[in-house]
């Protein structure tokens, strides 16, 4: 087994430091099931953050735990202009 190379304080700053902001998220759902959208980061929480997605018709999970990106099934990136 490899060593991760963040720590759960690592992916917890680097979420804290995105809070307001527009992001892209991608959630590996599994069976080859891959969910992308775009949303702003509305609520950080000392075990979880949540977003809050800018299409109105998404139904969808919108709060993820620290430890899903840790263990890879969720990403989150700034909105790049």
């Amino acid at each position: 087994m490899m060593k991760p190379s963040f720590s759960i304080n690592d992916v917890k700053r680097t979420v804290r430091s995105y809070f307001g902001k527009s992001v892209n998220v991608r959630v590996n759902l599994g069976r080859n099931k891959i969910l992308k959208y775009e949303g702003t980061l509305s609520g950080i929480y000392p075990a979880l953050f949540t977003v809050s997605p800018n299409d109105k018709n998404f139904l969808g999970k919108t709060s993820y735990s620290y430890a899903e990106i840790l263990c890879g099934t969720v990403r989150i990136k700034p909105v790049s202009f």
